[in-house]
């Protein structure tokens, strides 16, 4: 046993490994088949490079003020990845041997993150509209604060956050594409596709580990499952703030904007809960003990009890003046 983490679970992990290996090349791309920031942006060694950043800019005057100021938590979320990764880390059975497919994975689906906010960011910075001194400022209080996302360290929790979290990262940058392209910004809605195609492939991943978990210790899988819902999904840029403002308070503008212009809402995050029962066919669930029964009960009644709150939920119209953006 290790710390308070059942012998069980350092089992099925160690099983899992076997599977994961082989899935490996599903779920990552190679260094050789992966785009790279450099596919999207002008290219400085170009004769016409000053006259397309000069057209970038001229699009991006075109992105509505809650949109960038979407795009530039998401970035800070994206840019904060060494949190990530030493919190993979120090989840029990994963950190057991550098060369262990779980190993292998954390250092390649890092690998892959890092490309995002090294795009975002240098996207954002061509626009010439984003205080990018203000913006570097968060991203270091990100990683530097740190962040609990109450998984206390256990596999089972943890592939549970990432299911769902990844899920929620692909909608947002779907939909922040979508907004930029209905605005004629066709770079910004690119990036944000490609990057949104690979969120849905670590969240495919993620949805996977959890499944092949559930077929071999489902009453365990059944009540982490059930924990993390009670607890709620607390996203990353729960933990965003700015220079001079108190950890927490910039986050609720931040969501007050995205559910503005229909980025992330709080229906999204009932759908991405039902969208989790329906793959892991929770409803249908056998083998279960009774702790597992009636955690499957807490998690089948949850949606409907989360909808009624979000169809309540009234959106300020008021937009904060984030201290990242000029104009």
């Amino acid at each position: 046993m290790i710390a308070n983490i059942p012998a069980s679970r350092s089992e099925v992990m160690t099983h899992l490994e076997g599977f994961l290996d082989g899935a490996l090349p599903e779920f990552l791309k190679s260094v050789e088949d992966s785009w790279q920031p450099a596919d999207f942006l002008p290219d400085a060694r170009n004769e016409s490079f000053f006259d397309e950043i000069r057209d970038l800019k001229e699009r991006a005057r075109e992105l509505s003020y809650d949109l960038l100021a979407v795009l530039i938590g998401d970035t800070i979320t994206e840019e904060a990845l060494p949190t990530y990764e030493s919190w993979i880390m120090s989840i029990h059975d994963v950190n057991r041997n550098p060369d262990s497919s779980w190993m292998k994975w954390n250092r390649g689906w890092t690998s892959e993150e890092n490309r995002h906010g090294d795009l975002l960011n240098r996207y954002l910075y061509l626009t010439g509209r984003i205080d990018m001194r203000q913006m570097e400022a968060s991203t270091q209080y990100l990683i530097a604060d740190g962040m609990d996302i109450k998984t206390d360290d256990d596999p089972y929790r943890s592939f549970v956050y990432t299911s769902f979290q990844e899920t929620a990262t692909n909608v947002s940058h779907r939909r922040v594409g979508a907004l930029a392209k209905q605005a004629g910004e066709t770079t910004l809605s690119r990036i944000c596709n490609f990057i949104a195609a690979d969120e849905g492939r670590h969240a495919k991943a993620y949805k996977t580990f959890v499944k092949k978990i559930f077929e071999v210790d489902p009453s365990e899988m059944m009540l982490a499952f059930e924990d993390m819902m009670r607890k709620k999904i607390v996203m990353p840029a729960h933990y965003l703030r700015e220079l001079g403002i108190d950890q927490g308070q910039t986050f609720g503008h931040f969501t007050d904007a995205a559910q503005r212009i229909g980025v992330y809402t709080s229906s999204d995050y009932v759908e991405i809960m039902e969208t989790l029962i329906r793959e892991w066919k929770i409803s249908s669930m056998t083998g279960l003990n009774s702790a597992g029964e009636k955690a499957r009960d807490y998690i089948m009644a949850l949606p409907n009890r989360l909808k009624r709150v979000a169809d309540r939920l009234r959106v300020p119209e008021l937009q904060y003046k984030f201290k990242w953006i000029d104009s």
